[in-house]
């Protein structure tokens, strides 16, 4: 493995443009089943080549980079236009296992991970404990060696592709709330897992309902202490609302500056109201990567992002939908277009793109805790104001 770590952000960036120059893929098949196959195989070469993982360690097959060089990376691929992860859920994953897991744990499930020869999907929701986590129901119960998994999950991204899960399980009483969660790596072809699609608004099936009849998972999988489970939780709502957005706030530079290209083909730059959205929009893209590298630098100096974290997921959820919002205005009458729609030119095809975005982002202020779980936190742990009357806070 090349260690990068000590390049100047000059040599690092020259670097990537010369593997992005000569090992890009181009754009993704349309097809889910080969776009599924296109991204693991791009993964794949990005790992075979030394740059996967930018942030994690290099025992692992990790690049190992410091936070500066870190930077460098995504904006560098970001500008590239290169292909996305298969999923974005092995960011969120990934740094649970390093942080919670054993080096049996990280040996076993890192590289693959890290590479994609193995996806990975988050087992969280229920049906009736989505913000409030504390109160899920899928129950584990130890047998010998093994745990015996029954329940339910919901909304679960990836899920019928993914090989394993790492799924919060119930193995306390009911009324344990958070001291009696249980995480679990729940391999997703073992017998009696089953799940099914669940098909959104963008007309797309990347979520599933994940059922459990009695599956049965080795104690050796269970990342952290029984009934400790929580902390693993954390570690990764953490990531997800942190870490896993910093690379997506260098991404949304790109994406604005392709919104920027849009008003100017539409004849509207020079609109005093549209260019005080557009504004708002560079600067919002902008704060975007400034928080993503403040959380960045506290986890890789040891740290746990926190409330933090809440912080930058507000913000990355608003963000998108404001983002999408002024495109769909600019866009007028043809924002009811798809891309595939005949009636948008070739070279127009990426405007229909953005219809996708708009309804997408509908979820961006839902998912990975809502809107109002992030300002309770925040209200709570950052600017320590009193809760409401009534109000339990929920640590979801």
């Amino acid at each position: 493995m090349t260690d990068r770590s000590g390049l100047t952000e000059a040599e690092l960036a020259a670097e990537l443009r010369a593997f992005l120059a000569e090992h890009h893929p181009g754009r993704a098949p349309k097809d889910p089943g080969e776009r599924l196959a296109f991204l693991q195989a791009w993964q794949a070469t990005l790992f075979d080549h030394g740059w996967a993982g930018p942030g994690w360690p290099p025992r692992w097959g990790g690049m190992g980079l410091p936070l500066p060089l870190q930077a460098v990376y995504h904006r560098e691929m970001a500008a590239g236009r290169a292909p996305v992860p298969p999923n974005n859920i092995g960011g969120i994953v990934g740094p649970t296992i390093l942080t919670c897991g054993t080096d049996e744990q990280r040996a076993r499930w890192i590289p693959p991970l890290l590479r994609a020869d193995e996806l990975w999907c988050q087992g969280f929701s229920e049906p009736d404990a989505g913000s409030d986590l504390t109160s899920l129901r899928t129950r584990a119960v130890r047998d010998g060696d093994v745990y015996r998994v029954t329940g339910r999950k919901v909304w679960i991204s990836g899920a019928v592709h993914a090989d394993w899960m790492l799924c919060l399980t119930r193995t306390g009483s009911q009324e344990s709330g958070a001291a009696g969660i249980t995480c679990l790596a729940l391999d997703m072809h073992a017998p009696g897992v089953r799940a099914s699609r669940l098909r959104d608004m963008t007309g797309g099936a990347h979520f599933a309902e994940v059922e459990f009849d009695d599956v049965e998972v080795p104690v050796s999988h269970r990342i952290g202490a029984e009934n400790e489970g929580w902390a693993a939780a954390r570690a990764t709502m953490g990531h997800e609302r942190s870490t896993s957005l910093a690379a997506s706030g260098m991404r949304y530079q790109r994406v604005t500056r392709d919104l920027l290209d849009l008003a100017r083909r539409r004849g509207q730059a020079d609109d005093p109201h549209v260019r005080d959205r557009l504004a708002q929009a560079v600067t919002g893209a902008r704060l975007l990567e400034w928080s993503g590298q403040r959380v960045l630098a506290r986890v890789l100096e040891g740290g746990e992002p926190g409330p933090l974290a809440s912080v930058i997921r507000l913000q990355h959820g608003v963000f998108e939908q404001q983002l999408h919002t002024l495109a769909v205005d600019l866009l007028g009458p043809y924002a009811q277009l798809d891309a595939a729609d005949p009636a948008l030119a070739s070279g127009e095809r990426h405007d229909g793109n953005w219809l996708r975005g708009f309804l997408r982002t509908r979820a961006s202020t839902i998912g990975a805790g809502t809107s109002e779980i992030q300002r309770t936190t925040i209200a709570d742990k950052v600017l320590g104001l009193p809760p409401e009357a009534g109000n339990s806070r929920s640590t979801r």
